[in-house]
């Protein structure tokens, strides 16, 4: 029998005490990575609070790392640390629960924001009372190793796009790193905590929402900061398969339209599969291979994993 896990632990700044109700909850969840540089990052700006959750890394130098950035700032904070890993959707519901605001703002632990008015230019976007809007990635500020070439190139190409882009489809450009969110819309649609793992919960909640309330898209990037070798990527597509299976289940109408969906609907014609993907997986390591061919085999490795749910 598993244990029952702890009751959340709940730590306030200084800076909370007695701060009067924000109009905007900046929410970050992470585990077992600090989002201390982010946090010093987020210049101090009236009506707005912060609330961080640690969701179940148990590291004592990384709990005492994010508290001692919380009492340095100026923000009001609010620290949740879970004892066990529920996982980015569930997590991202908890964090709603703590948030005193009328709107969410969804931050990723490893962004950071590109403007130094960026909390000012989220303020007046709520002024017009948007349900939910996207704010963009970049790459402005992100490392230019060598390791993370394949994972520039790629992001570069799917998801440092413009508003204007990102409007022709907007529920597809949807990601929990720069995401504006009115409380109500979230107390009417709340995230899967049935998606587990890596990916797709946040596009398959932007499909539900858009139906109802729309999607917005404006210029007010953050910077991804944690780019990814390519094992890394590989995994974490890999551990994406079953998220994207529900998806399709969900949504079969939309997720048809995506080029993703149609490359793995003709892969799944094809003979000897599990070969292919080893080809696949074989170029992605080649370090002799052209950056561009090693990215293409990634995006076509990533379509023939999906090929065996769709």
């Amino acid at each position: 029998m598993t244990a029952p896990a702890a009751p959340p632990s709940v730590i306030t700044n200084a800076a909370h005490d007695g701060a009067p109700k924000p109009r905007l909850s900046v929410l970050i969840p992470f585990y077992k990575e600090s989002p201390s540089t982010l946090l010093r990052a987020l210049r101090p700006v009236a009506g707005v609070e912060v609330v961080v959750l640690d969701d179940g890394s148990n590291q004592s130098e990384l709990t005492q790392d994010v508290l001692s950035t919380i009492d340095a700032i100026a923000l009001p904070v609010t620290f949740i640390s879970l004892s066990r890993n529920e996982g980015r959707a569930r997590g991202r519901n908890r964090l709603t629960q703590a948030a005193r605001g009328d709107y969410f703002l969804c931050l990723d632990a490893d962004m950071l924001p590109d403007a130094p008015d960026f909390l000012t230019r989220w303020l007046a976007v709520m002024d017009s009372d948007p349900a939910v809007v996207f704010g963009g990635f970049s790459l402005q500020q992100a490392p230019t190793d060598k390791r993370f070439a394949i994972h520039r190139l790629m992001a570069a190409k799917s998801d440092c796009l413009d508003a204007a882009t990102r409007r022709q489809t907007p529920e597809k450009y949807v990601f929990t790193s720069n995401l504006l969110i009115r409380r109500d819309v979230f107390a009417a649609q709340d995230f899967d905590g049935t998606f587990t793992g890596w990916g797709w919960e946040d596009v398959e909640w932007a499909m539900r929402v858009a139906q109802t309330f729309g999607v917005q898209h404006i210029d007010n990037t953050a910077t991804h900061l944690g780019l990814d070798p390519a094992d890394i990527l590989i995994r974490k597509y890999e551990q994406s398969v079953g998220n994207f299976a529900r998806v399709v289940q969900k949504h079969p109408e939309v997720v048809a339209t995506y080029p993703s969906y149609r490359v793995a609907r003709l892969i799944r014609k094809l003979p000897l599969r599990g070969a292919l993907r080893t080809a696949l997986r074989t170029v992605v390591h080649s370090e002799a291979a052209p950056v561009r061919a090693r990215a293409f085999a990634l995006r076509l490795y990533r379509a023939a994993l999906y090929s065996e749910v769709v």
